[in-house]
């Protein structure tokens, strides 16, 4: 990047704050605790209702625990409240040993009477399946990660067989199922505190004041403002050295950074790239990187016309100028996308075919296809910023120039809620810039959620997009549990997406964070957010 550019956005950053008074942040957070800035505001405290965002990537690992971790560099699962599990010889039958002692957060609405226990796993799941569960249709009643997975239909019945042991029985063998528990939606509740809420007829909290073990309890949650976590005194890893972590959700993009230098805030997640310089060059900061386990694709609704002609998807693909993508959106930080999955996943196709930018192609194709250059065709594009897309606006401007050069024309609109449960009618748009954060290292947890026909017949494939091959593929690939065959089967299910082109992959990006020097103990994961359970002042 140019001095002349770093100059620019430092001198920028400086008259943002000139005739401003520079805010105090409270000295109580100061000592005690630390500001967390650059997120979304959640709809929702509970991360079993979400498919992505500040609930899901950094939330629920401070409220929740869950029966197993993922190692970030394996990715092999590890034990959390589950401190050991057995599988059957047929794949089918989960056992899990808990851990003892483990403690519930006590709040000023909730003391519980109990350690967790095997029942707690049961209500925490059953929840998710079971539409007889009372609170299975509080908040909406919809958990868009499961169900884009079909995790109610592949699982059969969770029992617990006593107090410290609980069992899973699936319908088919499952070779991802242990990842799948091991991600940051697979959380664990107080099946007491349930009970609690439903004698006094006040179901509702369990997802604005939910109780989890986890290092830090909520203490107060002010939306488009700041959600107030405090520490949980009696944590079973140990109490956490800060008191309390709050999230600023009052504000997005260069006011955040604004509020990094200004010492409003001491974490900054995902800055963009252009951002990058001024933290850099400032010693009171530390910029942290990720390799990203994600993508950012543009999926094409192949249920409407023109675009569920092959010919026009293919056009599309070609006219995208991915090297202007990588420098003008990402500064140089991303890879460009052959593939739906990144080239860090044991499965990653070499030999994928990637599609070079070829606007006479794309002409050539749109003749074939006989496409009629007056009609307008839409996009949606979510407002806010991901660590796979850093700019989805500018992203959009930039695709939209390329089809229009090729005699495609799109108008933009923008898409309010970031998750796939935003999309309430599939026939609203013909072209959506998506994205997708893994949220285990299994190459399931990229092609199932997304474009499988369950996801599909849910309403969470924003592809639209249905093959019998392609989900036949996937699901020999978890029944078996050798890896070169669980290997070739997902390369031949990339080869059926190079082929059929529903979605059109764009770039994997690198996840940045940014935190004051005076801070310790912050990690990453390819995976979303460690816990906080760790973080200490150093000054």
């Amino acid at each position: 990047m140019s001095a002349y550019y770093r100059l620019f956005i430092a001198s920028l950053v400086l008259l943002t704050f000139s005739g401003c008074k520079q805010p105090t942040k409270d000295s109580i957070t100061l000592r005690n605790g630390f500001v967390y800035c650059g997120q979304d505001t959640p709809t929702t405290l509970n991360p079993q209702l979400t498919d992505g965002g500040l609930t899901a990537e950094t939330l629920s690992a401070q409220i929740f625990d869950r029966l197993l971790l993922l190692d970030p560099i394996s990715y092999k699962p590890l034990p959390d409240l589950a401190k050991s599990w057995t599988i059957s010889d047929d794949g089918l039958v989960y056992t899990f040993t808990l851990r003892q002692g483990v403690k519930f957060q006590t709040t000023t609405w909730f003391t519980p009477t109990r350690t967790m226990n095997a029942n707690d796993v049961v209500f925490s799941f059953e929840r998710v399946i079971n539409p007889d569960n009372p609170f299975h249709h509080i908040s909406g009643g919809r958990y868009p990660w499961f169900e884009s997975l079909g995790f109610a239909n592949d699982v059969e019945s969770i029992k617990a067989l006593n107090p410290h042991t609980v069992q899973f029985t699936l319908r088919r063998p499952d070779n991802s199922f242990l990842s799948n528990l091991a991600t940051s939606y697979a959380v664990v509740y107080s099946a007491e505190y349930s009970q609690q809420l439903l004698k006094s007829g006040q179901i509702g909290k369990l997802d604005s004041r939910p109780i989890g073990t986890g290092p830090f309890y909520v203490d107060q949650f002010i939306p488009n403002d700041l959600i107030r976590l405090k520490r949980h005194t009696g944590y079973w890893q140990g109490t956490a050295p800060m008191e309390q972590v709050v999230f600023d959700i009052s504000s997005r993009g260069m006011g955040n950074l604004t509020k990094l230098l200004s010492a409003e805030c001491d974490v900054l997640a995902s800055p963009v790239a252009s951002q990058l310089p001024v933290i850099t060059d400032n010693n009171n900061y530390e910029l942290l990187a990720q390799t990203g386990m994600n993508v950012s694709f543009l999926a094409l609704n192949t249920d409407l016309k023109p675009l569920n002609n092959l010919k026009v998807r293919e056009a599309i693909s070609y006219a995208i100028n991915r090297n202007t993508l990588l420098n003008s959106v990402y500064y140089g930080t991303a890879t460009k996308a052959k593939s739906l999955l990144p080239p860090t996943s044991w499965a990653y196709n070499n030999d994928s075919k990637a599609i070079n930018y070829n606007p006479k192609k794309a002409k050539a194709l749109l003749k074939q296809a006989g496409y009629n250059t007056d009609q307008i065709l839409t996009m949606w594009v979510p407002l806010e910023s991901r660590p796979y897309n850093p700019s989805p606006q500018k992203t959009a401007e930039l695709i939209q120039a390329n089809l229009k050069a090729i005699g495609i024309n799109v108008i933009i609109y923008h898409q309010d809620n970031i998750g796939r449960l935003g999309v309430n009618n599939m026939n609203k748009y013909d072209m959506m810039l998506a994205g997708w954060i893994a949220d285990n290292g299994d190459p399931d947890n990229f092609l199932r959620p997304l474009l499988s026909c369950n996801a599909k017949h849910v309403g969470l494939n924003v592809a639209n997009w249905c093959d019998i091959q392609f989900d036949n593929l996937l699901e020999l690939a978890l029944r078996t549990n050798k890896t070169q065959q669980r290997v070739n089967y997902y390369k031949h299910a990339q080869d059926i997406l190079d082929q059929q082109v529903p979605i059109i992959p764009l770039a994997h990006g690198v996840r940045f964070q940014a935190h004051n020097k005076t801070l310790g103990g912050l990690q990453m994961s390819p995976f979303g957010s460690y816990s906080f359970s760790s973080v200490y002042r150093t000054e």
